[in-house]
């Protein structure tokens, strides 16, 4: 996983010239930052899984901006604290910082920072076609079969497991009837048509 995640970012970064050093150096901060104890979910092997599902996307629809959704799925969850309220604004914050390092061009990095703030309530506009790319990358877990739905719960369980198991099902029960009260939990018409009936059944489930 980790070379096929090297070759991804190097893939990223080739269009602006970065040399293999500098690519080498942030993929390493990259690397450490997900690999941070407690990160049961949010980690290596998420931003691997939102990756694949950007790139499966793109043979569905052309009208996204493929380089900023990936730096913006990289970058997501780099920073994340589950007694903390701000993780979106601090991975933002770090992705900024990252790219400006790297000389990659500034309208880049704002739309970059605007898609990392938008996972904060996994909301976009009918228009916003980077931003339904990322979210549904990022929900993307919601719609897989039961088995690794399980496990999804039970690695989220696990970061937070110092909250009670009281106010963790109801904070959790919260949550997932949020998405359930939506239109459709998915963005893009190929995830509607794909994966929307199996979420809506792997949350009511979790929820009962």
């Amino acid at each position: 996983m980790i070379d096929k995640l090297f070759d991804n970012w190097s893939k990223l970064l080739q269009e602006f010239n970065i040399s293999q050093v500098a690519t080498k150096q942030n993929f390493n901060k990259i690397v450490e930052s997900y690999s941070t104890p407690n990160r049961y979910y949010h980690n290596l092997k998420h931003i691997h899984h939102v990756l694949e599902v950007i790139e499966s996307l793109e043979f569905q629809t052309k009208i996204f901006e493929t380089t900023t959704v990936k730096f913006a799925a990289w970058f997501h969850d780099i920073v994340y604290d589950t007694k903390a309220k701000d993780n979106e604004e601090k991975s933002a914050e770090y992705a900024m910082e990252i790219l400006s390092s790297l000389s990659i061009p500034s309208d880049v990095i704002k739309n970059v920072k605007k898609l990392i703030l938008q996972t904060k309530n996994h909301y976009a506009s009918n228009t916003d076609f980077d931003g339904q790319i990322l979210l549904d990358a990022d929900l993307a877990i919601l719609g897989s079969n039961p088995a690794k739905y399980c496990k999804y719960t039970q690695a989220i369980r696990q970061e937070y497991i110092w909250v009670p198991d009281t106010e963790y099902f109801a904070a959790r029960k919260k949550i997932l009837e949020t998405f359930l009260q939506r239109d459709n939990i998915y963005f893009t018409q190929f995830m509607q048509e794909t994966k929307e009936k199996i979420a809506r059944n792997n949350i009511e489930t979790e929820i009962g």
